[in-house]
């Protein structure tokens, strides 16, 4: 039954039960005291966003990264970002590169969307981050990328490394990369083409590649020591990172489903790589990870695991258990930085209010405009059954917001916990263009996340 304001029976009785049960946030010290309790040791905490482009979600995982490395012993930074680009903010904040400040060291990010991680509040985090390293006492907190879409510069970087160890094995690995050459930079047209068998494919190669590093790794180890091991196991992801990146952009125009099952299975194999790597060094890595709620929400509660799709939270889930806390992030209403085409300049779009019925119509009305809601505990009533949730990529297009930016979930079976601002507003790209500007959207786009 639908009242007049929009709401039915199911969403009155859920608003009432949301207004006895969510945690507001006052903007105190102690506003995440709650959450660090649900997370308790816990050593992988997935901070998630409903937009690549909101001011709060990225403001308010830096405050909770901080507590987390504080206060909970957490090592590493993990971020849906290319491993090349993220491991020189690494080397940055560790104290090593040649990078002398924090905006300097965020300069490998140019590939669309740059505002990704060149924005204002990733500038401060990195910033509080290498003072954080250069006063610590114990090992130094590292910041890593999970994803897969540098080809070549991950290429690049192989060489490099080579170039300076072992120049033999440089020049094999150029001979197999050259592969290719015939496309330039343009992978989409290497995967369109190899995928389709309209040319040849660089499978064989980027193996025999990632072969024959692995091959020499105990040898080049011992080298330089400590040194030589974080530059081997650098070395090693992209490797790695080629080899499946040559394998997603063929799947991107065979299958959508595996092109997206391989993207997300590198960024969980990445991570369990990372963790076994810090592990090394003593201790028991902790690891914050940073992306979109699309892939840090487990896809069993989704209508991408009834399409035989999975992510990187359900893979978490499936391999560490108990030992993670999957946390999403929503809001109503605001704007956001996306653009309206896959490589259009960024822009401030207006976020349209949330449609009724959705989970963050049921938060807009549950009486806090900043809240905590603890899933693992809650019995609110009409949360558990599947409800429409929200979903900006890095594209938004606010007038097919419906059927592009719409899906079915179980938001408890989804996330163990959910953070919830109102009304939101877009981050600040270090560079602006001229479309800065809220303004019409053209007719069609490519959803992104």
């Amino acid at each position: 039954m639908m009242i007049a304001t929009g709401r039915t029976l199911s969403d009155d009785l859920a608003i009432q039960a949301l207004r006895g049960t969510v945690r507001p946030l006052k903007g105190d010290a102690e506003d995440y005291d709650p959450l660090l309790e649900l997370i308790g040791e816990a050593r992988f905490v997935l901070l998630g966003e409903a937009s690549h482009g909101t001011h709060e979600f990225y403001r308010e995982r830096a405050q909770i990264t901080k507590r987390l490395i504080r206060e909970k012993g957490f090592t590493a930074v993990a971020v849906e970002a290319d491993w090349p680009d993220a491991y020189r903010v690494n080397r940055y904040v560790r104290g090593q590169g040649d990078d002398a400040e924090a905006i300097d060291a965020l300069a490998g990010f140019r590939r669309f969307p740059a505002w990704m991680w060149r924005n204002a509040e990733v500038l401060d985090f990195v910033g509080w981050l290498r003072a954080y390293n250069d006063e610590a006492s114990s090992r130094a907190v590292g910041f890593y990328g999970l994803d897969l879409y540098s080809l070549h510069a991950s290429i690049e970087a192989v060489l490099a490394y080579l170039g300076k160890i072992d120049p033999e094995a440089a020049e094999r690995a150029r001979a197999r990369y050259s592969c290719f050459d015939l496309y330039g930079e343009d992978t989409q047209a290497y995967g369109f083409a190899s995928g389709l068998g309209l040319g040849p494919s660089c499978e064989r190669e980027v193996v025999r590649q990632l072969v024959d590093l692995r091959r020499s790794a105990a040898e080049y180890a011992l080298r330089d020591g400590r040194i030589a091991e974080d530059d081997y196991f650098c070395a090693e992801q992209n490797a790695r990172l080629v080899q499946n990146a040559e394998q997603y952009y063929r799947a991107m125009y065979c299958s959508e489903v595996s092109s997206w099952n391989l993207r997300d299975w590198h960024m969980a194999d990445t991570l369990d790589a990372l963790v076994a790597f810090l592990g090394q060094q003593g201790g028991s890595p902790k690891v914050v990870l940073w992306a979109h709620n699309s892939h840090l929400g487990d896809a069993r509660a989704t209508r991408m695991g009834d399409r035989g799709e999975w992510n990187v939270g359900q893979l978490v889930r499936q391999r560490h258990g108990g030992d993670s806390v999957l946390i999403g992030f929503t809001t109503y209403d605001g704007t956001v930085t996306a653009a309206s085409n896959w490589d259009a300049p960024a822009e401030r779009k207006r976020v349209r209010p949330a449609l009724p019925g959705s989970y963050e119509f049921l938060f807009h009305n549950a009486g806090s405009s900043r809240f905590l809601l603890d899933l693992r505990g809650a019995t609110v009533a009409g949360l558990r059954e599947p409800r429409l949730e929200r979903a900006i990529g890095v594209i938004y297009r606010p007038d097919t917001e419906r059927a592009s930016h719409y899906f079915q979930a179980s938001l408890p079976a989804q996330f163990d916990a959910v953070l919830h601002f109102d009304r939101t507003r877009a981050v600040e790209p270090l560079e602006r263009t001229t479309e800065w500007e809220v303004g019409e959207v053209p007719e069609t786009f490519p959803s992104g996340i």
